[in-house]
């Protein structure tokens, strides 16, 4: 019994033993383990370092170090971002995390405080390649000259869409200061930024900008045409210079002076008087016999005052607004627009010898008459005229004549109606024999009648209904519708008698030529 006893004392003091035995082990297994290795509940800077060793744990804190970007960003160009791999950005070991693991870490209690939780913070500090971030750096677009915008200044020029002015605002571009902008760069990769802003600071600025006094200045005076429109007053037709002409005939200088082409401004005028101008125009006119002749010629019409409408305009430009006037005009005719004749007239027939008074288009007065000896080269003008003046009792002079009168209206050149008191018949085919000098003789009932009835500016429409040439120097001086210098004359005789000359020629060779065949 005893002996059994002892028996069982042995082998518990030989179980406890390897218990012992493999305690001690264990233990000195743990020991020597987490002397190089972290709790399993360890966290360095939130990334849980847990059962590693340093080398480990630092490998794994680089590895995320490792994986660094920086966005850069502007308000004047696209963001860009740099990638830590790109200039060798990677975590500067200080020993901290072998500090964490030799003094914050107890190996001899870890049976007791490896089951815990252990939160630890270090610097992360960092090391990169700044030659290799500045290059990278560099190769952005941003900091590529081609591709910099240069600053604008803000300035006024004229819409192609609209024709107007417009004041157009500065451009500050995007021409980075390059050197500024790496260091601001460089500093916040240092401190591990995820991005960094290049304010204006950084940038180039346009000089002049949209609120510059003088820009402004020069806008607002500009602005004082936009408004400005002139109406003309031309009877059924319209005519506008509107504001975006008249715009268009602004000019700025560099010093933002605002000032008018005057240039543009006469060749306005000159499309005016192109136009509006029917001095001497070829007019369709129906007659009493109510046919259409085609007469032109003669001094009757509106002419334009291109120099006082060119400077009219311009003092309608400085004034500005809304402005409604008629051209100015050199001469003026009885109506307004392109048929200026109206039906207030005086028509003389030469052919037929009779004139003709209307009036509101009705026929008041007419009258046989005699008009200038065509056989004598005293062929009375023929065109558009009008009354130039009326004159009492005045005497005719002329190349072996004077004859007193008591009613004289001129209306070509010294050519005008008046009475003829020593004629006794009027009419027929008196003026191609017998004819006056000119002027066209009328009885004197008719002509003091007539005197009583026209007013100075009546237009007198006076025409042949044949074909006829009026060589005499009144005729040249009124722009008489079939005048022709003598010179002229004589060159056109020339001109028919070489003609016929060559005619007679050709005839003559063609035939010598069949002669010659035959």
């Amino acid at each position: 019994m005893r002996g059994s006893r002892h028996t069982a004392l042995k082998i518990l003091i030989a179980a406890a033993t390897v218990v012992v035995i493999t305690l001690v082990a264990v233990y000195i297994l743990g020991r020597n383990y987490y002397a190089s290795h972290f709790y399993s509940g360890t966290k360095i800077n939130g990334y849980d370092m847990g059962n590693l060793t340093e080398e480990e744990a630092v490998k794994k804190l680089s590895s995320h170090v490792r994986d660094y970007y920086i966005d850069i960003k502007s308000d004047r160009v696209e963001t860009e971002r740099l990638l830590g791999p790109d200039f060798d950005f990677d975590y500067d070991d200080d020993k901290s995390i072998g500090e964490i693991l030799m003094d914050s870490q107890d190996e001899g209690r870890w049976f007791l405080d490896a089951g815990g939780e252990y939160s630890y913070t270090v610097a992360e500090g960092v090391v990169y390649d700044q030659v290799k971030l500045k290059k990278a750096f560099l190769a952005l677009n941003m900091a590529d000259e081609a591709n910099m915008r240069q600053p604008v200044d803000a300035h006024i020029e004229m819409s192609e869409d609209t024709g107007m002015y417009e004041l157009i605002k500065e451009d500050d571009g995007t021409v980075l200061h390059t050197d500024d902008a790496f260091l601001a760069v460089n500093r916040a990769v240092g401190k591990r930024k995820e991005e960094v802003f290049l304010d204006d600071g950084f940038f180039d600025h346009a000089d002049i900008t949209d609120e510059d006094e003088e820009l402004v200045a020069c806008m607002d005076n500009i602005s004082a045409y936009f408004g400005t429109e002139i109406r003309y007053d031309l009877g059924d037709d319209e005519e506008v210079l509107d504001s975006a002409t008249i715009q268009s005939w602004l000019t700025v200088d560099d010093g933002f002076n605002v000032s008018v082409d005057e240039t543009a401004v006469e060749k306005y005028v000159q499309y005016l008087a192109t136009k509006y101008n029917t001095y001497g125009d070829r007019r369709e006119f129906r007659t009493s016999a109510k046919d259409i002749i085609t007469i032109g010629g003669g001094d009757y019409g509106w002419v334009v005052n291109k120099a006082g409408e060119k400077e009219q305009i311009l003092e309608d430009l400085a004034k500005g607004g809304i402005i409604e006037r008629e051209i100015v005009y050199e001469q003026r005719a009885k109506v307004k627009g392109f048929e200026d004749i109206g039906d207030t007239y005086v028509e003389v027939d030469y052919t037929n010898q009779h004139l003709y008074y209307y009036e509101e288009g009705e026929l008041k007065y007419d009258t046989d008459v005699v008009t200038g000896n065509l056989n004598r080269n005293n062929g009375s003008p023929d065109g558009v005229f009008k009354i130039v003046y009326k004159e009492r009792d005045a005497t005719l002079v002329g190349e072996g004549y004077s004859s007193p009168v008591s009613y004289f209206m001129p209306f070509a050149y010294n050519v005008g109606i008046h009475d003829a008191s020593w004629r006794s018949s009027f009419g027929g085919q008196i003026y191609l024999t017998n004819g006056s000098h000119g002027c066209v003789n009328a009885p004197y009932e008719a002509a003091e009648t007539l005197y009583g009835m026209l007013e100075v500016g009546t237009p007198v429409i006076a025409y042949y209904r044949e074909e006829v040439v009026l060589t005499a120097q009144n005729a040249g001086y009124s722009n008489a519708y079939s005048y022709i210098s003598p010179e002229k004359l004589e060159e056109m005789k020339k001109a028919e008698e070489e003609a016929a000359a060559a005619a007679e020629e050709a005839e003559s060779e063609t035939g010598t030529i069949n002669m010659t065949t035959e």
